[in-house]
């Protein structure tokens, strides 16, 4: 593909706009239509970033000829089935994680993705972040062996808001949404895939009915474990933190930034062209559509992540 890949994306939000900052440094790239659930919030953003085309409705892009791909960053209730219209209107799709919120709306996603033979993401962005992307190249190289992951996930929302504060229109979900990205980051490191997991969750939040805190415990097949702990209960620091304990060393990675053991900062600016994890894993989906190959990241490479968590939240349910 020589010409401009044409892009839409779906979700003027806090994430969506990560993803147009993130566009603007890739070549070749140009975002020609914007959907939003609010028209005249949408158009802001759209001026903002010269795009051309705004609209409330997924079918009104995908109808667009001339475009060649999508980018989902909407509400987590949505991403299966609108993946899934992306694919029937031939559009390759990244979609914001998580890929669906139950095993067999991944499964459909998958299976029509090996259908049709387009490129289908889903953002795990913690295999493109450049800290994790470190610890990924000493493994690959045989220097480094996990013995054990310890992550915290940690937010403060305790009303129904996104990122930025503001209001959402959907509930998020510490199991469905947070712990994939550590689910999936853990056997992706490992290279091996998870065999025993367990979970125990806090009361339901009585407005919200979600749990707000959640602990989950993961064996891989070759031995290590993973302990998480997520709170939406959390008045501090917020974010997702991981220590990486190994056989050579100790690695704490915070978003793109990682420290050893000892909290020494470790200089990762020239593991990537980008110190954005968004810009990272969205030049993978572009250059995946260009060489017409399976992205890093790929549906069917994410998958067991959501086998994973359909397990656990049947174990979760059992609980009462």
């Amino acid at each position: 593909m020589s010409k401009n890949i044409k892009v839409a994306l779906a979700g003027a939000g806090a994430f969506g706009v990560k993803h147009l900052d993130g566009i603007k440094n890739i070549d070749g790239v140009e975002v020609i239509s914007l959907i939003g659930r609010e028209f005249d919030k949408t158009k802001e953003v759209a001026a903002k970033y010269g795009i051309g085309h705004v609209t409330t409705e997924l079918s009104e892009s995908l109808a667009i000829a001339e475009l060649d791909a999508v980018i989902l960053c909407t509400p987590t209730q949505m991403h299966a089935e609108q993946s899934i219209a992306c694919l029937k209107a031939g559009k390759h799709v990244q979609v914001e994680i998580p890929l669906a919120d139950s095993l067999a709306g991944a499964q459909a996603v998958v299976d029509l993705q090996k259908q049709t033979g387009l490129v289908a993401m889903c953002g795990h962005t913690r295999r493109f972040n450049p800290s994790h992307q470190y610890v990924h190249k000493k493994i690959q190289a045989g220097e480094f062996n996990i013995q054990q992951m310890d992550v915290q996930t940690y937010f403060f929302r305790r009303t129904n808001t996104n990122a930025l504060g503001q209001p959402r229109s959907w509930t998020d979900h510490l199991l469905w949404h947070h712990a994939a990205h550590t689910v999936d980051l853990f056997a992706y490191q490992c290279n091996s895939p998870i065999v025993h997991a367990n979970a125990i969750q806090g009361p339901i939040h009585p407005v919200l009915g979600i749990a707000m805190d959640m602990s989950i415990q993961l064996k891989a097949a070759n031995g290590a474990i993973c302990t998480l702990s997520l709170s939406f209960n959390n008045d501090g620091p917020l974010g997702t933190f991981f220590r990486y304990i190994g056989d050579t060393a100790t690695y704490i990675a915070r978003y793109d930034d990682l420290f050893n053991g000892k909290e020494e900062k470790i200089d990762v600016s020239k593991v990537d062209v980008s110190m954005n994890g968004i810009e990272l894993q969205d030049r993978e989906f572009f250059a995946a559509i260009r060489e017409g190959r399976e992205p890093n990241a790929s549906v069917a490479r994410v998958f067991d992540c959501y086998r994973v968590l359909h397990d656990l939240e049947l174990k979760l349910n059992a609980q009462g």
